[in-house]
């Protein structure tokens, strides 16, 4: 998960060497057949947000200040071991550059096995949308 700060929020285009970079990288990921998705997301003024508090929804239309939390972009892979991700993790390009502070956050996600049996898991396993 690619951290948002200022230059994302207010839309700015990535510098074309850094697409470059980032480009090189999800090509190598593609090639040793881990790459699952990869993204980039528009600013928070493009979106909104769905509260959920006492039984009520509330939407919130974008932008949102605390960019420090804002996702502006992602990469997902599949790979055998959380050590395996980790060495793909670590050569990243950095986010915005070398010379830029930036931010990636890595995360699991959970598969169905990880959940006790339930009516429900076997739902989720009948659509094929999760990982096995």
């Amino acid at each position: 998960i690619v951290k948002g700060n200022r230059e994302t929020e207010a839309g700015a285009p990535p510098d074309p060497r850094l697409m470059s970079a980032m480009a090189d990288y999800h090509e190598e990921l593609a090639r040793a057949g881990v790459l699952l998705d990869a993204s980039g997301l528009k600013p928070t003024s493009k979106g909104a947000r769905i509260k959920f508090s006492g039984g009520r929804r509330t939407w919130i239309d974008g932008p949102f200040t605390e960019s420090k939390e804002i996702v502006a972009g992602y990469t997902l892979i599949q790979v055998k071991s959380r050590e395996e991700g980790d060495e793909w993790a670590k050569r990243f390009p950095a986010p915005f550059g070398d010379d830029q502070e930036g931010e990636i956050e890595i995360r699991e996600l959970f598969e169905l096995d990880d959940f006790e049996p339930h009516e429900a898991v076997e739902r989720f396993r009948e659509l094929g949308l999760a990982s096995e």
